[in-house]
């Protein structure tokens, strides 16, 4: 599993909630102790041990690996054990608070936060509200585009950005590509690459006009990893000219490491109200523990702060924009050379071209066209 390569979405998982097993953890003392349950980088000692140090806690982090598997075990009896839990857009809107698992946050202590982030999430923003948008339900703080990469060197950024999608169907492309096995992520991308908006229901001609493409995009593809270092490698050593499914995210390593032809691309056009990228964002939510640590509310506040915020940015080996950069403060402790890792020249114009992440209500039924596909390439 992958930071990024989500799995199934609802109805399928609910098996897996109903046999996950709960750790055993002390509730004494919950003053001081503080759960959080999170993508890698806010589980860093980077992070954590000013915490710690400041509120004399003892903080237990634990990464996770799949939105939905998080969201699972919370509904499996697992708000007993989680203060905090730091997931993708859709999931405290959508799921999360609509079933008790977690809880409003302060709304005259924290929205304020939201009035010093970049433009796009000024307040209300709509992914950290309630349906009704009325309760906050968390902050948000790592974002970025997602869709493919390129060595510049041999396909032009502009090129790229007209072409979108339809690069990886151009028969001149065969085995000049890798697929970065993300699997919910490869099946959105699909999607945007048949012209079909995943964030909608969709007709049988389309169902099947994803079938098609899934196929060619395998059958063209020269690798197949979960592993964005191998592909970041093969662009820089020209074994490959791009790679299907990946962004800022992917891309940031190799370019703070100096090579800047690895370039995340968002299209400039697609079936999704004429935009053809999708941006994902984070937010971390305070779990609705029935023995909650007054320092939740601590911490969300404390991720804010400009010297944390730049933190998390940079935090475990893969590199984002945070929500924090529309404070000069934080803005200004990114170097010249962090801001080019996270392409910050072209983040505002990725952004206009962009959708946010969303729930596909066909997944089931694509996934399993997907993993046809992908058995059929690996034959």
């Amino acid at each position: 599993m992958n930071r990024r390569n989500f799995l199934q979405q609802t109805g399928v998982w609910a098996a897996a909630a109903a046999t996950a097993s709960i750790p055993t953890i002390g509730h004494a003392a919950r003053d001081k102790e503080l759960n959080i349950y999170c993508w890698e980088g806010y589980n860093s000692d980077d992070v954590l041990d000013p915490f710690r140090r400041e509120f004399d806690a003892k903080v237990r982090a634990e990464g996770l690996t799949s939105d939905p598997d998080a969201v699972n075990r919370l509904r499996a009896g697992e708000t007993k054990i989680w203060d905090l839990i730091n997931v993708n857009n859709p999931w405290a809107r959508e799921m999360m608070y609509p079933e008790g698992l977690i809880r409003p946050i302060p709304k005259d202590r924290f929205e304020p936060y939201y009035e010093q982030m970049m433009p796009q999430f000024a307040p209300p923003y709509s992914w950290a509200m309630d349906k009704e948008g009325k309760e906050l339900l968390g902050m948000t703080q790592r974002f970025g585009p997602f869709s493919f990469v390129v060595n510049t060197d041999k396909i032009s950024r502009a090129m790229a950005e007209d072409q979108g999608f339809k690069l990886f169907l151009d028969p001149a492309m065969k085995d000049k590509y890798a697929v970065l096995t993300y699997d919910n992520w490869n099946i959105y991308h699909m999607c945007v690459a048949a012209d079909i908006d995943p964030f909608k229901t969709h007709s049988k001609e389309e169902m099947a006009k994803f079938g098609e493409v899934a196929k060619q995009v395998f059958n063209g593809a020269k690798i197949l990893s979960d592993d964005l270092v191998q592909l970041n490698l093969a662009l820089i050593n020209g074994e490959i000219d791009a790679y299907f499914t990946g962004g800022t995210y992917t891309a940031s390593p190799a370019r703070f490491d100096g090579a800047t032809n690895v370039r995340g691309i968002t299209p400039k056009s697609g079936p999704m109200g004429g935009k053809g990228g999708i941006v994902w964002i984070e937010l971390t939510s305070a779990v609705n523990n029935p023995d909650p640590s007054g320092l939740a509310d601590e911490f969300l506040a404390y991720i804010q702060r400009p010297d944390v915020s730049k933190k998390v940015a940079f935090a475990e080996g893969t590199y984002n924009p945070v929500t924090q950069m529309g404070d000069k403060a934080v803005l200004d402790a990114f170097s010249a050379e962090e801001l080019d890792a996270i392409q910050w020249d072209s983040l505002e114009e990725e952004m206009a071209n962009s959708v946010d992440y969303d729930i596909n209500p066909d997944y089931a039924e694509m996934y399993e066209l997907y993993a046809a596909a992908k058995r059929e390439r690996e034959g």
